[in-house]
């Protein structure tokens, strides 16, 4: 196993999507300085959607200006569903941009409006205005491990969406568990498939922890040898077309079970806390992640 991951912060995207209560364009930008602070190199910052279909993100380009001045030199990942959210993520200063394609037909046709073939397509003429712009494509592919809709989604049929998106020389591909329904044989199944289909393009896991299998999937993924993972601390996120799709996995928990094996993530575990605590009082709730109420062990002295 590999003694060393890298985390994508994607609480300020994935992580804020699905909540209700409005969240401010300070508190967005708060959360992006705590996230760099606690050691992150790679932040998912936003997303540029449709703001009638995901109101929370609305306030795409206001978020990016604000950090931008202070952090071009860091990975600030904005999520693009077709062209337009790339242009718009591009004008904004985003220096990675993220690209959904969705495995399943009826997710797809719900999140993004379109079949699995039309994602497919527009991956293409999303990568030609990336690289004209000389920035890094990352493509992820929602639903890999089971869709709420469809039920179970073939490894074959990911696979086969993977090596399509591979002629498009992506710098990386992201496998994720849009509703929390996959275990770590998949993952290892699908990450050694990956490898087989190329030996240079990064790779990537989204895991949420619907039904308590994400920090397992994400210690399979590391076993398997995936460069990235997607991690939202306190464990917020969820997917407003995917139902009862839970928060993603948390920061925080990934970091304390990597360090207790002796794994490093390169992440300040008590920041991450100390920022779990701070966003349940932004959004007026208690947070999923089970680290920020036990707390680390052994336990530390007052």
């Amino acid at each position: 196993m590999s003694r060393s991951v890298e985390l994508i912060e994607v609480a300020p995207r994935d992580g804020l999507q699905n909540e209700k209560v409005p969240v401010s364009t300070a508190d967005k930008i708060a959360l992006i300085e705590r996230s760099f602070a606690a050691g992150f190199r790679k932040v998912e910052v936003t997303s540029f959607v449709n703001p009638k279909r995901v109101p929370q993100m609305a306030d795409a380009e206001a978020v990016m200006a604000g950090i931008l001045p202070r952090y071009a030199d860091r990975t600030l990942v904005g999520l693009a569903l077709n062209v337009k959210g790339a242009e718009r993520a591009l004008a904004a200063g985003c220096n990675q941009i993220n690209y959904v394609c969705v495995a399943s037909e009826t997710f797809a046709r719900k999140n993004q409006n379109a079949s699995t073939a039309e994602l497919v397509a527009g991956a293409g003429e999303v990568a030609r205005l990336v690289k004209a712009a000389g920035k890094p494509l990352a493509i992820s592919i929602a639903t890999a491990f089971g869709c709420p809709f469809d039920g179970e989604v073939p490894v074959e049929r990911v696979m086969a969406i993977a090596a399509e998106v591979l002629r498009l020389d992506p710098y990386e591909i992201g496998f994720a568990d849009t509703i929390g329904c996959g275990v770590p044989s998949q993952v290892t199944d699908m990450l050694a498939r990956a490898k087989a289909l190329s030996a240079t393009v990064k790779l990537r896991c989204h895991f949420h922890d619907t039904r308590n299998t994400g920090v397992a999937n994400a210690i399979a993924a590391v076993a398997a040898g995936v460069d990235y993972l997607d991690a939202s601390v306190g464990g917020v996120g969820g997917c407003p077309f995917a139902p009862n799709a839970t928060g993603n996995v948390a920061t925080e928990d990934l970091v304390y079970t990597f360090n207790r094996m002796g794994i490093s993530t390169g992440l300040d575990i008590d920041r991450l806390i100390d920022t779990a605590h701070w966003l349940s009082g932004v959004l007026g709730k208690p947070l999923p992640a089970a680290l920020s109420r036990a707390g680390v062990f052994p336990p530390r002295a007052a």
